[in-house]
């Protein structure tokens, strides 16, 4: 389920507004977003579900275990052992049939008779978001940034919570966790709210969706037909055309964010008026650079 399909528009998003407006206190509310939430994701294909669940699961005992245990060595083991799980899971379903082809190339050099069958996996919807939430979570509570989460639907609302779960923001947890237990929508943060959507909904539907036809047209042309001008009339309408969905996407997930009571980080900061490469990628998915900045460097 996308943000700019009919099924969300017309369907979903006002439903569970409806229902969340009606639920009352925040921890109703929380109940609330969390149920819709999980519908959302298993909305696709429901058996991803699981992958989702055990993610909380994984992130939620490395938590508690973490912010209980003093052994040095000990949290050391768990922090590293939730880091494999996390990523073993991101690895197994966005890069192993990656690398089984390159090693069917390798092998291809010496013995060109044999392949390893490849296992068509499917990748999950915001598999990456996710794991990187869940990740800053637990490496945020080692580093004794924040205390660990002892309510397990809070942890699964803000793991599960659908307005970022395609495209980001990466949202941290520390940086929503009094949200979560405390929030308010108020008629200036509803107006923003809609306004973002609104904004971000055209981006993605209004121009991006538009340009994206002007560049599959030029890609589709094979090197006899393909000029120049067209070459670049379909490469300039491609680099608009990410920019705009991936902005959109972000633009609608901030207002999304509002219209619940949350205050999601900005993804994008004019990229394309970049001086370098690296100030665009100071510019580019800022959630998922400050990441890489804050817990990989």
């Amino acid at each position: 389920m996308v943000f700019s399909s009919v099924i969300f528009l017309f369907y979903f998003f006002p439903i569970t507004l409806i229902f969340y407006s009606l639920s009352g206190k925040t921890r109703y509310k929380n109940i609330t977003l969390l149920i819709a939430s999980l519908f959302f994701y298993a909305f696709g294909e429901p058996v991803y579900i699981f992958i989702m669940l055990s993610s909380i699961i994984i992130n939620y005992v490395s938590g508690i275990f973490l912010d209980r245990e003093k052994n040095s060595v000990s949290r050391k083991f768990v922090l590293a052992l939730s880091i494999v799980l996390n990523l073993g899971m991101l690895f197994y379903f966005k890069y192993v049939d990656f690398f089984i082809d390159i090693l069917n190339r390798f092998i291809g050099v010496f013995n060109g008779n044999y392949d390893i069958p490849q296992l068509d996996i499917a990748l999950p919807i915001g598999l990456s978001f996710f794991t990187f939430q869940g990740l800053s979570y637990v490496i945020d509570v080692y580093k004794k940034d924040v205390s660990s989460q002892k309510n397990f639907l809070k942890l699964a609302l803000y793991i599960s919570m659908f307005p970022q779960l395609v495209a980001g923001p990466i949202v941290r947890y520390k940086s929503v966790m009094d949200e979560i237990d405390n929030r308010t929508v108020s008629g200036e943060t509803l107006k923003k709210g809609i306004s973002r959507f609104i904004v971000g909904l055209s981006k993605k539907v209004m121009i991006a969706d538009i340009l994206a036809v002007c560049a599959d047209k030029a890609f589709l042309l094979g090197g006899q037909q393909l000029e120049p001008a067209t070459a670049w009339l379909g490469a300039v309408c491609y680099m608009l055309q990410i920019y705009f969905d991936f902005s959109g996407y972000s633009d609608m997930a901030i207002g999304i964010g509002h219209i619940l009571g949350f205050s999601f980080p900005e993804n994008f900061d004019q990229p394309y008026a970049a001086i370098s490469v690296s100030d665009f990628w100071r510019r580019w998915h800022m959630t998922l650079s400050g990441w890489f900045r804050d817990y990989l460097y």
